[in-house]
C-alpha cells in the first residue's frame, strides 16, 4: 500500500461528473484544485451532461465531450487552461490506464448507478474505468453521492466500496460553521474533498470550538436567508 502511495502525482486530480444532482460541487472542486497547482483531467457522462445543462446551464456534447471554449465559458480563462477534458466514451485517455499517476479520482456528483457499476467493476465509460484504475492500482477513490434517502442496495453498494478503501463522501454540508450563503455549504463539502486528497488549503472554516461564552438566546441573531455568492436564492 505504502509503495503505491510513493507511485502517484498528488498534483494530479481526475474529476468525474456523472448523472447525480449537485454539480456545483464539481465545479467549486474544479475551480480550487487548480488554484492548489494541481492538473485536472476532467470527464462527463451523458446523463452527467444533461444534468450540468440543467442545473449550471453549460453546455457539453452528447457524449460528455467539453470543447475548449465550453470550458472557459463555464470555468473561465484563467482555470480552463489547466482542466484537460475527454469524452466519456475516450477510454483510451490516459485515465483508463494505472501507468497514468494520479492523486486521486473523484466522482462528484456521484449517481447511484455509477456507484453500483464501480462496486462490481463494470466500467462502461472513461469515468467508471478511472475508478476502476484507482481501486486496482490502491490509489484514492473519493466518491461524491447526494442520493436521498438510500436504499439497501445503494447502502449495500456503498459498504462493498468502503471495504476496498475508497472514500464515500456524501454531499452533506454541516450548519455548525454558520453558513452565509449556499457557496458556504458547496465550499465545506469541497473542503473536505480536499482534505481526502491531502491537500492543504484554506476552503471553508474549520471547526475551532465552542466560544467561552454561551450564546444568550434571547439576543441570537440568526443568520440572513441562505443565498447564492452573486444573491440568488435558491
Amino acid at each position: 500500500m505504502s509503495d503505491s502511495k510513493e507511485r502517484t502525482d498528488r498534483r494530479s486530480v481526475f474529476v468525474g461528473l456523472t448523472g447525480g444532482s449537485g454539480h456545483a460541487y464539481a465545479e467549486r472542486l474544479i475551480v480550487e484544485l487548480v488554484r492548489l497547482g494541481c492538473d485536472v483531467s476532467l470527464s462527463i457522462t451523458p446523463a452527467g451532461a444533461k444534468v450540468l445543462r440543467h442545473e449550471l446551464g453549460v453546455e457539453a456534447g452528447v457524449a460528455g465531450e467539453l470543447l475548449p471554449a465550453a470550458l472557459v465559458g463555464w470555468l473561465g480563462s484563467e482555470i480552463a487552461p489547466h482542466v484537460r477534458a475527454f469524452a466519456s466514451e475516450a477510454v483510451e485517455a490516459p485515465p483508463s490506464s494505472g501507468t497514468s499517476l494520479t492523486g486521486g479520482v473523484v466522482l462528484c456528483p456521484c449517481s447511484m448507478g455509477t456507484l453500483a457499476r464501480v462496486a462490481v467493476g463494470f466500467s462502461s465509460n472513461l469515468v467508471e474505468r478511472a475508478a476502476d484504475v484507482a481501486l486496482k492500482e490502491r490509489r484514492n477513490l473519493i466518491l461524491v453521492p447526494r442520493e436521498t434517502p438510500l436504499s439497501e442496495v445503494h447502502l449495500e453498494n456503498m459498504l462493498r466500496l468502503a471495504r476496498m478503501g475508497a472514500t464515500i463522501l456524501p454531499a452533506m454540508p454541516g450548519f455548525y460553521h454558520r453558513p452565509r450563503d449556499l457557496d458556504d455549504l458547496v465550499g465545506h463539502v469541497v473542503g473536505k474533498i480536499l482534505d481526502r486528497l491531502g491537500l492543504a488549503h484554506g476552503v471553508g472554516a474549520r471547526w475551532r470550538g465552542l466560544p467561552d461564552e454561551p450564546a444568550d438566546p434571547a439576543g441570537f441573531d440568526p443568520p440572513a436567508p441562505l443565498e447564492f455568492g452573486d444573491g440568488r436564492r435558491p
